[in-house]
């Protein structure tokens, strides 16, 4: 049984009761009325009022009490309570906010301040309602939304590398002077590398998905030379290959807490971006030091231009990595777009899908870190990342 606009008026003295329910009843309330605190709990549940007039200083149960319960029933805990209360103490006011009064009355009542009370605390109940309404649907929309993301990029992904496969085979099968022409073997050369881009750029959605959806992880100290060393060796040894790259690696790492799966990503995009847009022959320096958390708000607006993305950070000592480039630099009007999902800078020509900065972003903050760049123009650029020390 619920009702709209109904009240519950809690208090021991019959006067009072009589008095409070005749002038709400006439301001269009439906008023409910208990005189003891049991019964008043017992109404709540069973009629769910939309708000809670409840006196403090009753025999038995006083409000104090009634208020604790009612807030700790998931049926009565969201109804608002406005105590009625003679007392002055602040302590008293504090105690009753702190088990969840929304507000106080201070007797004698004057009526039309009751009524500001009422009409105040209702309101923001139901907005309060209606958010959490709104809130639960689009929780539910967002479930349906990844879930179907998944699905296609998971469905898109089994055609593509079939197309790759089989285009890769014809290859193998017909090398240049063979029964294909010249022109057909780049064509299908083409196929193979634009599907692979297509895998990378499903792959890219899907990690940005999951690391925006996975719940904080447990930080373990990184063994960062096998890291930077498995991107190197493996996942970009073509790259580097392809663009006769230099890639300059420290004598010792310093020990950072991070979560290794994801840390690798970040150097996978931090040095293939660099790989693209380090100009010709790129030459790639990595570091790294150890900083304080008042070393992130250092700026030397003469020497450099900074851009940073701030998050919380949870530890005085942190890991800052980088990579150094030497390729045209950053304007600060680039440096300001970096780091967003699909911005790409088309200062060369160099296709991307944009995703790769915005992943480092997403990760590193969800490790309690930061991401920035450091640009000179015609004088290179410096990505770093910063991470907890061990």
């Amino acid at each position: 049984m619920i009702l709209k606009n109904t009240l519950l008026i809690v208090d021991d003295v019959s006067t009072n009761l009589s008095v409070l329910s005749e002038f709400l009843s006439e301001a269009g309330y439906k008023v409910i009325v208990a005189q003891d605190g049991k019964r008043a709990i017992k109404k709540a549940e069973h009629i769910h009022p939309d708000l809670i007039l409840l006196d403090v200083m009753m025999p038995g149960m006083d409000g104090f009490e009634v208020c604790q319960l009612l807030k700790s029933q998931a049926i009565t805990q969201d109804i608002p309570i406005i105590f009625m209360t003679a007392l002055a103490d602040t302590i008293d006011k504090v105690k009753g906010f702190s088990l969840g009064a929304s507000d106080y009355i201070t007797k004698p009542i004057q009526s039309e301040e009751v009524l500001a009370r009422i009409s105040t605390h209702l309101k923001l109940s139901r907005l309060q309602q209606e958010l959490r309404a709104h809130t639960q649907e689009l929780e539910q929309r967002n479930l349906e939304l990844e879930a179907f993301s998944r699905t296609v990029a998971h469905d898109l992904k089994n055609p593509l590398n079939l197309v790759i496969n089989y285009t890769e085979s014809v290859l193998e099968d017909c090398p240049l002077g063979t029964s294909l022409d010249e022109m057909s073997i780049k064509s299908l050369h083409s196929v193979v590398s634009s599907g692979r881009k297509m895998v990378n750029i499903i792959d890219a959605l899907l990690l940005l998905a999951g690391v925006s959806k996975q719940q904080p992880v447990e930080l373990q100290p990184l063994v960062m030379s096998s890291m930077v060393a498995q991107v190197v060796e493996q996942r970009l040894a073509k790259m580097i290959t392809d663009c006769q790259a230099e890639i300059l690696l420290p004598d010792q790492w310093p020990v950072a807490k991070g979560y290794a799966p994801w840390i690798e990503e970040v150097w996978t995009n931090y040095l293939s971006n660099g790989l693209k847009y380090g100009g010709q022959l790129p030459r790639l320096e990595l570091g790294a030091e150890r900083i304080f958390n008042n070393d992130h708000n250092d700026h030397n607006d003469q020497v450099k231009m900074k851009s940073e993305i701030e998050s919380p950070l949870t530890a005085t000592t942190m890991i800052k990595f980088w990579v150094r480039d030497h390729g045209p630099g950053l304007s600060p009007a680039e440096c300001s777009r970096l780091f967003t999902p699909f911005t790409r800078l088309h200062q060369v020509q160099v296709e991307g899908h944009g995703l790769g900065l915005s992943i480092v972003r997403q990760i590193v903050e969800k490790l309690g870190g930061q991401v920035g760049v450091e640009s000179v123009v015609g004088q290179g650029s410096l990505f770093y990342f910063t991470l907890p020390s061990d």
